[in-house]
């Protein structure tokens, strides 16, 4: 049932952001679209309240558990995140919106990764959080192997996070050397270098 749930969840997610996009972007309806859109909490709160329920009733905690709780610490930290990643792409697409402004070299990519790293971290930590308190519910006398195996693994995303964050940090992404002006080197004047310099600076 959990699994089910999981799964339902999931695709609801992107149909309701699509849903809501489509609304924003086709139907020229941006109140309707938020509406749609901040439906999505919804998913995770019944995903949890079932989740609960299920260990309450005295379901043995196992990997599903562990999911769900993985799935709600993503959807918290990451999932208005998503939102507004696609929302951009689909913006700039079929809206004559901005293109997507993602720095690629130097401290603001490391800024940028940093940023996405806190939100991973984010996510890792509500996901122990929710499995501590399941471990705790339990209580020493229930099989909460499954439970801590989650936990280790969200330890191993924020690690994962931190070194890729510090990588762009210590070894920065240099940008692409520019190619030398046309006519360098070949004996122009200053004169003609500076008719082909006048473009660029109406450009």
């Amino acid at each position: 049932m959990i699994v089910t749930l999981i799964i339902i969840c999931e695709v609801g997610f992107w149909v309701l952001l699509a849903g809501g996009l489509a609304l924003r972007y086709a139907a020229k309806m941006p109140r309707a679209s938020v509406a749609v859109l901040l439906c999505e909490p919804i998913l995770e709160v019944v995903l949890f309240v079932v989740t609960a329920i299920d260990l309450k009733n005295g379901a043995e905690p196992d990997w599903k558990h562990g999911l769900a709780a993985v799935y709600i610490g993503y959807s918290i930290a990451l999932g208005h995140y998503t939102i507004k990643w696609v929302d951009v792409r689909v913006a700039h697409r079929f809206a004559g919106g901005p293109p997507p402004s993602t720095p690629k070299y130097g401290m603001p990519r490391a800024i940028h990764e940093w940023k996405l790293a806190a939100r991973w971290i984010l996510a890792g930590l509500i996901a122990m959080a929710l499995l501590q308190g399941a471990v705790w519910y339990v209580g020493g006398d229930g099989e909460v192997g499954s439970l801590r195996m989650w936990q280790q693994k969200m330890l191993w995303v924020i690690g994962i996070n931190l070194i890729i964050a510090g990588s762009y940090t210590l070894f920065p992404k240099k940008s692409p050397p520019v190619a030398p002006h046309r006519g360098a080197g070949n004996g122009a004047t200053s004169h003609d270098a500076s008719a082909d310099e006048q473009p660029a600076r109406n450009a």
